[in-house]
């Protein structure tokens, strides 16, 4: 994807010759939003899609519950490992990465450790072949360690800006840029966008204290896109008042200059009609909306146009 290339990495090979054929499983901890609980996943299927797996032979997966106020227990880690069908030394040594995973799970403030394969090797060690973690960001300030070893060469240079202006964004293959304050209302957009013909360029979320600064930052990310050919601006005044925030667009615009794409605007809540006057007194091409179906017809135009 245009990516260079600039570390590699050389692993040992573990693969090796021993007294019995290496096997792979599959071992993950994640966070259960729905039991409010960490699990772990575990299969005699490793090296393979779990999803796979979970849809052709389910039975091939255990979950085990940790009850968050005791942590893991010994018995769960050997309760896992027998799921496994080790025995012998190979079972001490997964009951001892089970142990070890989970305090890394949990001492990184993890929502996702995946280790897959997890290599039994012929002489019964128990490695980590493959991992894939993810760590909550909102944790990260107490986990300065790993914070430093953030490549931002690896991501994304839009979203990586728009971290830097405190901006939620996701890029996405669209033609029309959307801004909007909270991330329901921007998923809602994103749906009346594509029912009217359209197909959103982004996720944007400028958070509940939208202002000048923050939608003159959305402004120039969204334009970075050359598939971009109109934007959307949908915001509910509830924390911030809709004659704020029109505002805010207006001095934007008038900062950016150059703005070749058309801008609806479409306020609702707290002063929504004076928000609409500013909009419509500005003279710029920036065009109000107070309904949801008024803002789509207007992107519909657009587009058709």
């Amino acid at each position: 994807e245009g990516k260079v290339v600039n570390k590699v990495l050389i692993a040992e090979d573990v693969y090796y010759p021993g007294a019995s054929e290496p096997k792979e499983f599959y071992l993950s901890i994640l966070l259960d939003r729905a039991t409010g609980s960490n699990v772990i996943m575990a299969s005699t299927e490793g090296g393979m899609d779990i999803e796979e797996v979970a849809e052709h032979t389910p039975e091939k997966i255990m979950k085990e519950w940790i009850d968050p106020k005791v942590g893991l227990q010994p018995f769960q880690a050997r309760k896992v490992a027998f799921a496994l069908g080790l025995s012998g030394n190979a079972f001490k040594e997964m009951v001892k990465f089970i142990t070890a995973l989970y305090a890394a799970y949990e001492g990184t403030d993890s929502s996702q450790f995946e280790i897959n394969p997890v290599l039994k090797t012929s002489d019964d060690k128990i490695l980590a072949v493959d991992a894939k973690v993810n760590i909550d960001d909102n944790a990260l300030y107490r986990q300065k360690g790993l914070a430093e070893l953030r490549d931002v060469a690896e991501e994304d240079p839009l979203e990586v800006e728009a971290g830097e202006s405190g901006l939620n964004y996701v890029k996405l293959d669209g033609n029309v840029g959307c801004m909007v304050n909270g991330a329901g209302l921007a998923m809602a957009t994103m749906d009346m966008i594509k029912l009217v013909g359209g197909e959103p360029a982004n996720f944007l979320d400028v958070g509940g204290g939208a202002n000048a600064t923050t939608v003159e930052a959305g402004f120039r990310i969204i334009l970075q896109d050359p598939n971009v050919k109109a934007i959307l601006i949908n915001v509910f005044g509830g924390i911030v008042r809709c004659d704020r925030i029109a505002s805010g667009v207006v001095e934007a615009y008038k900062s950016i200059g150059d703005i070749r794409v058309p801008i609806i605007v479409r306020l609702q809540g707290t002063n929504a009609a004076e928000g609409a006057k500013i909009i419509d007194d500005s003279g710029l091409k920036v065009f109000s909306a107070i309904t949801l179906k008024e803002a789509a017809d207007k992107v519909k135009s657009v587009l058709e146009g």
